[in-house]
């Protein structure tokens, strides 16, 4: 299996949890899983008013995965003119948001965060130099006078 296709596994899982699959058939139905929050999230706005909550992600992967996964739920992310392009604004119910949304985005993001550092160490290590560990860090000059 090609790391790649390890992250899509993990992903996958990381997504049937938080669909709250019951089963190993369930966790492979990707798609379903997709389905069932978005049930999930109907539910939650059956109950409970949106509310409009605003969210800054400096990293600008971390953020395309963000607005991604609120699309893929029927959530509009947006920002207002002259806002901060970290900054993006969505309208769903908090709890939806704070139980399945964010905790969803903070493992997926996590998954990404740590391939995406693997393979970019792996290409700096093969194609530009051996060491890619962080500057040495050494005592500052002394400063004539003092």
């Amino acid at each position: 299996m090609t790391p790649e296709q390890a992250l899509r596994e993990k992903l996958r899982k990381i997504e049937a949890l938080f669909a709250g699959a019951a089963t190993q058939g369930e966790r492979v139905a990707a798609g379903a899983a997709a389905e069932r929050i978005r049930d999930r999230l109907g539910l939650a706005a059956g109950k409970e008013k949106e509310i409009e909550m605003k969210f800054s992600i400096s990293d600008v992967w971390s953020r395309q995965l963000f607005v991604a996964l609120c699309r893929r739920y029927g959530i509009r992310p947006f920002r207002y003119r002259r806002m901060h392009r970290q900054s993006i604004i969505i309208r769903a119910p908090k709890s939806f948001v704070e139980q399945v949304l964010w905790p969803e985005f903070e493992e997926l993001s996590a998954a990404l965060t740590t391939y995406l550092s693997e393979i970019t160490e792996k290409v700096i290590r093969e194609e530009v130099h051996g060491e890619t560990g962080e500057a040495d860090e050494v005592d500052e000059p002394r400063r004539i006078g003092r």
